[in-house]
């Protein structure tokens, strides 16, 4: 029995499928588009992407945007939250996404709990830190 080869799509790299979801997430209108690199913090992931949307209805199309980008790039996904969508986690191997609502983002603060972030330079927006396209420290 032969054994099919994996799609083309599905050998995408750490890095590109985080372009992927960053992208996704920015035409979406997503807030505060973080990025953390898990590399050698935990072997859940490689890497973390925390959004913001303005209300449950924007973070449920956020996840069903994003989770589309990543099934076509070839990745088996887990999804947790859809129902409420205050706060929706994307599982997608070596990617992790959270989207949260405001508020909810500010209650967990998981860019404190893992040390710093990374927020990328998007074209036409404004920075949404003052360190922005370097880390993001806190406190």
């Amino acid at each position: 029995m032969a054994i099919a080869p994996r799609s083309r799509s599905a050998f995408k790299s750490a890095e590109e499928l985080v372009d992927l979801v960053v992208a996704t997430l920015d035409d979406g209108k997503a807030e505060d588009i973080t990025i953390i690199d898990l590399r050698g913090k935990s072997s859940m992931a490689d890497h973390m992407v925390i959004a913001t949307g303005g209300s449950n209805r924007h973070v449920g199309a956020l996840a069903d945007h994003a989770a589309d980008a990543l099934k076509n790039a070839g990745q088996k996904l887990a999804i947790e939250g859809v129902p409420q969508c205050d706060w929706v986690l994307i599982d997608g191997g070596d990617i992790i996404v959270h989207l949260f609502r405001p508020e909810v983002r500010a209650f967990y603060n998981l860019e404190k709990m893992w040390g710093a972030g990374f927020r990328p330079e998007l074209p036409g927006r404004p920075a949404a830190h003052p360190a922005m396209a370097q880390q993001v420290t806190t406190a």
